[in-house]
């Protein structure tokens, strides 16, 4: 995914005028940032092709359930944002992703939930002043 991305922005960025170190133009930067995207996927991809597991056993089958539920809870979290608010949406992602892990457990989960929407409320509506719904509709969110 990084090699595709990096190499879609770098050519991309072609269309645009790339100017000089001294003035760079508006693909300057694109480009550049799209072959380190490149580059750095191209050593994941390579790493994750090569690595050995300690005793020498092909790698486990891949774990469906965890990225179908963090799918869905992101799903959902798209779905519920506009109707239900930042202050209730935000803890049921949290809640909700947080089950695709062998370690659930609901006191962490509960803590992590709060800290996470007091953080997201305090940047994205006080500090960045984006017009998200912050409760449910029927409250006048």
């Amino acid at each position: 995914m990084f090699v595709t991305v990096g190499v879609a922005f770098a050519w991309g960025s072609t269309e645009y005028s790339f100017g000089s170190s001294a003035r760079p133009g508006p693909g300057y930067f694109p480009f550049g940032l799209g072959v380190l995207l490149a580059i750095l996927g191209s050593f994941v991809l390579f790493k994750s092709l090569t690595i050995e597991t300690e005793d020498g056993e092909p790698v486990g089958a891949f774990a469906w359930r965890p990225l179908l539920v963090i799918l869905g809870s992101v799903v959902l979290f798209g779905f519920l944002l506009p109707r239900a608010g930042l202050l209730v949406t935000l803890p049921v992602l949290v809640v909700l992703s947080s089950l695709a892990s062998d370690e659930f457990g609901w006191k962490g989960s509960l803590v992590n939930a709060v800290i996470l929407t007091a953080l997201s409320y305090a940047t994205f509506v006080l500090g960045l002043k984006l017009t998200i719904p912050v409760l449910p509709a029927m409250f006048g969110g």
